[in-house]
């Protein structure tokens, strides 16, 4: 389950009764993701709250941005990150699909790009191996507890990225717009083959969607409302034209039809991605993913 950090009007008490609620359903991860040029709360900053609110769950950045952020202390942050909260910690990660987010930090957009990512997930593998990447008297610290570092999945759609991640990468952090089974099973196939050929153990195949429960027109015009919020980068007529076959809108019955579809191709997790901050939502998903 995805923390509802693109909705409106958060704060601190909302924040911390999903993250428990999370936490204490049958949920895998807690996910959120990165953005700058927006009102969501600061990615690291809500790591170190996640990791006190939360005891059992994975905590998953789906995905953050490491062009935006100094690599070493990137590394510094989410080796602090898998300290508090003992060893839960899973990053996503990926180039990023808005130069405006580069341009806020003033990070180069010319390292938007599947190079640009790697360089420095090679900085942070050295930081979390304990390696001295300059004439300190010490290493960069502290020491993750996982050894190596967090898993590392990466964040994308297009097999030209996947098959490139797979020297460094643990798995795949994927993404549907159309609840496409089969295009999806088509890029986990991609995925496989890749770390077969890096010698390397199977991927883990986790893909996400946007939901919105309820009937009739209602859950439709939710899901609509969050795009044109989430996706202000993109003309209004484009989005409006994408929301009506974008995400899951329904029933709890149809959303656990659509999760079964999904692991009948081996699909490891699906991060579900609210699109509104209702706790109700929230709970009505979590009864779903119960008799799952």
């Amino acid at each position: 389950m995805t923390m509802p950090v693109m909705e409106p009007d958060l704060d601190a008490r909302l924040l911390r009764d999903w993250a428990q609620a999370i936490d204490e359903g049958q949920f895998s991860s807690l996910c959120w993701g990165e953005r700058i040029a927006f009102e969501n709360p600061e990615t690291l900053t809500l790591l170190g709250a996640l990791a006190a609110w939360t005891d059992r769950v994975r905590l998953v950045t789906t995905v953050l941005v490491p062009q935006l952020h100094d690599p070493v202390m990137l590394a510094k942050a989410l080796a602090t990150g898998d300290m508090l909260c003992g060893g839960r910690l899973t990053v996503g990660i990926g180039v990023g699909g808005r130069t405006e987010d580069y341009e806020a930090v003033g990070a180069d957009p010319a390292t938007q790009t599947i190079r640009g990512m790697a360089e420095r997930v090679a900085v942070m593998k050295r930081v979390w191996a304990g390696e001295k990447i300059t004439e300190s008297v010490l290493p960069v610290g502290p020491a993750p507890v996982q050894p190596g570092g967090p898993p590392l999945l990466v964040g994308t759609i297009g097999p030209k990225t996947l098959r490139s991640a797979a020297a460094w990468a643990d798995g795949l952090a994927g993404t549907t717009l159309d609840l496409d089974v089969a295009k999806q099973n088509e890029l986990f196939d991609v995925a496989r083959t890749a770390w077969a050929e890096a010698g390397k153990l199977d991927p883990h195949l986790a893909t996400s969607f946007w939901f919105a429960l309820g009937t009739g027109d209602d859950a439709r015009k939710q899901m609509h409302r969050h795009l044109r919020r989430y996706m202000n980068w993109i003309p209004a007529e484009y989005v409006d034209a994408m929301a009506p076959t974008t995400g899951f809108a329904g029933s709890e019955d149809e959303l656990l039809a659509v999760l079964r579809k999904f692991d009948a191709i081996g699909t490891d997790e699906i991060q579900l991605i609210p699109t509104s901050s209702d706790l109700d939502q929230l709970r009505r998903v979590a009864e779903v993913v119960a008799d799952f």
